[in-house]
């Protein structure tokens, strides 16, 4: 019997498995707070702390500041 492969996007994964593809890509981040980071996603761990070069910080659509690098802990996500 032939085994029948899914689509990319069917496959399950984890979070943390999704994020690991997408390191060295722009990505944004929303927190609980209602700000977002936008950025490149540069390195995760286990607690999903993230950390992002390039960030900005976008409140209510408006960027209010500029960082080189920016640590956002996971409990903060949404």
């Amino acid at each position: 019997m032939s085994e029948t492969k899914k689509p990319f996007s069917q496959v399950l994964r984890s979070p943390g498995d999704f994020l690991k593809q997408v390191i060295g890509q722009a990505v944004l981040v929303r927190l609980n707070s209602g700000a977002e980071y936008q950025g490149r996603l540069v390195c995760l761990d286990g607690y999903m702390n993230i950390a992002l070069e390039q960030a900005e910080e976008w409140i209510d659509g408006v960027r209010h500041r500029t960082y080189g690098d920016a640590f956002i802990r996971g409990n903060n996500g949404t």
